[in-house]
């Protein structure tokens, strides 16, 4: 049988091959490193952990504790050998970063039928199977033949992206439906500002702690100023966000009233900061305008002094960095084959997810369809209602023109029967139909789960 070839030895690419052998199919593991190195990395090591040797939190009832723990009753070697060697990091799961990439080296190096080949790909192969997980630094070469590919307008470069809450936790006793000038059905989410408010978050802001580029990032970034960080647009004057992302021109909460009214003006906001729906079901809201740089505790802190985002709960901080990703929704199917070419796949950061835990979940599915592909068989799609199965629909299915990357959260899960007000109740049983309707999903097509005790909260 022809081997199937996995691009990219990183955390998708590692367990990508690893599902791909464990299907008793020979597999090409390709990895550029050490021979041309990243701008990131600083070893030869597969799965190497580059920003730090946390997976997140453990716990079922935290959105990546659910996908550790889904990954591990589908046999992630990933979460496996994370599992393996763990080090203390309080409900995280943390690990020994440079023993736990060797382990993962030598375990696949050492499997009969995963060949590793230290070479860098240029060009993407025309024939048989291929599984694209090159993830955020994709090489310039390999860059510009997926444009090739998929047309400029489906690929960034650059990841400046706005945070992203959960729509419940919105006070809708402030914040109001309207588009600018009544035009169309009413379809952002308006929180308006007096001058005082407004004054007080623009100095906060001003104020507000950044974080560091790096060196091959802060290069990438100085092409961008149509979409400047929101705190750089803040020092550029007190009135200069006014008269961009939060201008209140044609903005008027109905309960006070017809905003054509001029005696109405007294009413009218000083600046309004709007929030766009980010999924089918209205579940996610992004914050329009406002990618920063930031540090994600102080996003918060500012952010939350925006009237109507008080109690906000975010699910995406805002980003600004370096990170090839391609347009998901217009590309991918649901079980990461290109539409276009159904034996192509891809995984990783590289399809607009993010985290450790979200790569190594694209890695197991694109290497298990992979893997079923060149058996003749049917892709799997996994159950929405699992974490990983909404956060490939999340992927597929998401407005193209406004897509951007998405870490795993219950925001993007489909809501209960019944609402459940308290948060840590409403993500336990989340939790519990995700791992019941997994359990389902698997039987039906044969794959044995590993099953064990579940990590609760504390």
């Amino acid at each position: 049988m022809q081997p199937i070839h996995v691009i990219g030895g990183g955390l998708a690419g590692t367990e990508a091959a690893w599902q791909i052998a464990r299907a008793g199919i020979p597999v090409v593991l390709h990895e550029m490193r050490p021979l041309k190195q990243s701008p990131a990395h600083h070893s030869e090591h597969l799965a190497e952990l580059v920003c730090s040797n946390s997976f997140g939190a453990q716990a079922t009832d935290r959105a990546s504790g659910l996908l550790h723990e889904e990954l591990r009753q589908l046999g992630s070697i990933v979460i496996g050998k994370a599992n393996q060697h763990q080090v203390p990091a309080g409900g995280a799961l943390a690990v020994d970063r440079g023993v736990f990439s060797q382990d993962l080296t030598e375990t696949l190096a050492n499997h009969p039928l995963i060949e590793l080949r230290r070479n860098e790909v240029t060009h993407i192969p025309e024939e048989g199977v291929v599984v694209l997980t090159t993830g955020p630094l994709t090489s310039e070469a390999l860059s510009t033949d997926l444009l090739r590919l998929t047309g400029q307008a489906y690929m960034s470069f650059f990841d400046a992206a706005s945070p992203i809450v959960v729509g419940d936790s919105i006070n809708r006793e402030v914040a109001f439906m309207a588009s600018r000038y009544d035009r169309g059905e009413a379809a952002y989410l308006n929180c308006p500002m007096n001058r005082e408010q407004y004054l007080q978050f623009w100095q906060s802001l001003c104020e507000a702690e950044q974080a560091e580029l790096k060196d091959f990032e802060r290069e990438t970034a100085k092409f961008f100023e149509g979409c400047l960080p929101i705190e750089e647009m803040a020092r550029r004057g007190e009135d200069t966000m006014r008269y961009g992302p939060l201008k209140p021109v044609g903005l008027f909460d109905a309960r006070f009233g017809d905003f054509k009214d001029p005696d109405n003006k007294d009413k009218k906001p000083y600046a309004v900061v709007q929030l766009r729906q980010e999924d089918r079901a209205g579940n996610l809201w992004n914050i329009v305008g406002f990618q920063t740089n930031l540090r994600w505790g102080e996003q918060k802190r500012v952010f939350q002094l925006i009237p109507g985002l008080e109690n906000a709960e975010f699910v995406r901080m805002g980003v600004m960095h370096r990170n090839t990703f391609i347009n998901s929704p217009e590309l991918l199917s649901a079980g990461l084959q290109f539409k276009t070419r159904p034996t192509l796949l891809a995984a990783g950061q590289l399809v607009g997810t993010e985290g450790y835990t979200a790569a190594t979940a694209g890695g197991w599915l694109a290497g298990t369809n992979a893997a079923r592909v060149a058996l003749g068989q049917a892709p799997l799609t996994l159950p929405v209602t699992t974490m990983m199965g909404s956060l490939f629909d999340f992927i597929s299915s998401a407005e193209p023109k406004h897509f951007q990357p998405m870490p795993p959260n219950f925001g993007i899960l489909p809501a209960l029967p019944t609402k459940i007000k308290n948060k840590r109740e409403r993500y336990g049983k989340y939790c519990d139909r995700s791992l019941t309707d997994l359990l389902t999903w698997a039987s039906q097509h044969s794959i044995q789960l590993k099953q064990r005790d579940l990590v609760v909260s504390a």
